[in-house]
């Protein structure tokens, strides 16, 4: 996704629910508000009225926090994110997922899971021919199935090469990696516990 704000205001009112957001990201992320607040230059006060949705935000405070907790600023501002009120804390609807585009990598994951503050995190990607992840690690653990293609994953010392129909679970300490060797796209949905997004 570029890195476009337009349609966005220069100030994000308080009824946009991105506190909420905000508050997920930085709990999954293991920071604390004055951590938060001190990564983006704005007091600890602020930052705990942001979150509770009781003030006015600016662009380039939210694009700050963003940065912070390593999303891309339209994460907060993806059309239909909430999804009805009555129903938002257990469905997503296909048409109010998350996403996140990885164009340098060739990935986009779809959040899933209605948020990030319950005990696990389900994700779709989508991963291009040739597109590789690259290595990484982090605690907890991580299960899923290959939905569509064919998946090249490494885990620690080992190989696999997975079809459409298999599935895998790993320690998520171990350094990982993941690359489509077809020439289609590869479709996995993915069950990380605790929630890394």
């Amino acid at each position: 996704m570029g890195n476009t704000t337009e349609g966005v205001s220069a100030a994000v009112e308080p009824d946009h629910r991105i506190g909420e957001q905000i508050r997920e990201l930085r709990r999954i992320k293991g920071l604390t508000l004055q951590e938060l607040a001190g990564k983006i230059g704005v007091s600890i006060g602020y930052l705990s009225q942001v979150e509770r949705n009781r003030s006015k935000l600016p662009i380039g405070v939210l694009k700050g926090i963003a940065d912070a907790l390593g999303v891309h600023i339209h994460w907060f501002f993806q059309p239909g994110i909430l999804g009805p009120e009555e129903e938002r804390d257990m469905v997503v609807r296909a048409g109010n997922r998350r996403r996140m585009s990885f164009t340098d990598l060739g990935i986009v994951e779809e959040l899933l899971s209605p948020n990030l503050a319950g005990p696990l995190e389900l994700l779709m990607s989508t991963i291009q021919p040739g597109a590789d992840s690259g290595e990484y690690s982090h605690e907890g653990a991580e299960a899923g199935v290959v939905i569509e293609g064919r998946l090249d994953l490494w885990v620690g010392e080992r190989f696999l090469e997975l079809q459409a129909g298999d599935s895998f679970a790993f320690k998520s300490t171990e350094v990982h990696r993941c690359r489509n060797p077809g020439r289609r796209a590869c479709k996995v949905v993915w069950v990380i516990t605790p929630p890394h997004y």
